[in-house]
């Protein structure tokens, strides 16, 4: 490991005001947490396997999921079946794993992708892409670097001394960035962030955060390319901090939903667009609301809007085109309206 490793990310107001609510719902959770209480987690593991299972295209509903899992027989596509058994076996045993552990991190992608690829457990040794539906929105870097790259996370991780919800979504998106495994690496990375999670605080293990980013997976796609455009996972850590209050809201019988950062700066740019019947680029954008600095107009008006899901690119797989133009998403549209 590189004793000088550290991955790029900023702690924006955003990330510290999360923070904060997270562990003010933790703390109200906790009080009402019955310890008897099985099938309520029964119900939360499923939920969990099925949510991140579907962010990567498998079509299983959580009773088809619940009937696998007590054994009954599911009319589903084989390699479906195979990807929910693999999952209730990788879930039902990573709680004796290490997250700093490159062996058992290794054990438990052959665990996933057992029966599914033939180099299940062990790092790519081709180049592969991130994909969101058939666009290319990340090239991974090259195979021969992967075992450094993931020795030098693997490392930070065991020494960061940073808030354990900072370090376990910088993890998260370093992990999809550098995308180690020919196949898998979504579940993976989900699976992984689940069990950092559960050793920071037990109940998180308990709780269907997967279930809550496959619900706004364009929007978990969209924080991942746009911290990968800004070499910083700051936009990816603000959306799985908004991710996790909004899991742990919706088991406490609040509402589910991944609240918008909407500042005076965003409703300002949303109101441009939505004054206009076509996308408009970055500089019209910027001559609209009378802005001459760039680097100020991309940090507060443009990028809160993109990791909000408000706005999205119209060259979503190659964010840097000089074609590159923004539009409102519905979610923008409803806000407006």
């Amino acid at each position: 490991m590189s004793k000088s490793y550290q991955p790029p990310y900023t702690i924006t107001a955003t990330i510290i005001r999360l923070i904060s609510e997270i562990s003010e719902r933790l703390g109200r959770l906790a009080m009402q947490e019955d310890d008897n209480n099985l099938r309520l987690r029964r119900i939360n593991r499923i939920r969990t396997i099925q949510g991140s299972l579907a962010i990567e295209g498998n079509t299983l509903s959580e009773a088809q999921i619940t009937a696998i899992l007590d054994g009954k027989r599911v009319m589903a596509p084989p390699k479906q079946i195979q990807e929910a058994r693999n999952a209730i076996k990788a879930y039902d045993q990573f709680a004796s794993w290490q997250p700093t552990n490159e062996k058992q991190l290794l054990q438990a992608h052959q665990l996933l992708m057992a029966g599914l690829i033939d180099d299940a457990g062990r790092y790519r040794n081709g180049n592969v892409g991130v994909m969101n539906g058939e666009a290319v929105v990340h090239m991974a870097p090259p195979a021969n670097r992967v075992k450094k790259l993931m020795g030098d996370l693997l490392g930070w991780l065991a020494v960061s001394d940073q808030h354990p919800l900072i370090t376990i979504s910088v993890f998260h998106y370093e992990f999809e960035f550098i995308h180690p495994f020919a196949d898998g690496n979504g579940r993976m990375g989900r699976l992984w962030q689940t069990l950092i999670l559960s050793q920071w605080n037990p109940l998180l293990a308990q709780l269907p955060v997967e279930s809550m980013v496959h619900e706004h997976q364009n929007q978990y796609y969209q924080a991942i390319n746009l911290s990968t455009q800004t070499t910083d996972s700051a936009p990816f850590i603000e959306f799985m901090l908004g991710v996790i209050l909004a899991t742990i809201e919706s088991c406490a019988g609040g509402s589910p939903q991944v609240e918008p950062q909407v500042t005076p700066q965003v409703e300002a740019l949303l109101n441009a667009l939505g004054n206009e019947l076509k996308p408009l680029s970055a500089n019209q954008l910027q001559v609209m609301l009378s802005l001459k600095d760039r680097k100020s107009f991309r940090e507060r008006y443009l990028k809160p809007a993109l990791v909000s899901g408000l706005i999205e690119m119209t060259i979503a797989a190659k964010p840097n085109s000089r074609l590159q133009q923004y539009r409102l998403t519905e979610q923008g549209r409803k806000l407006l309206a």
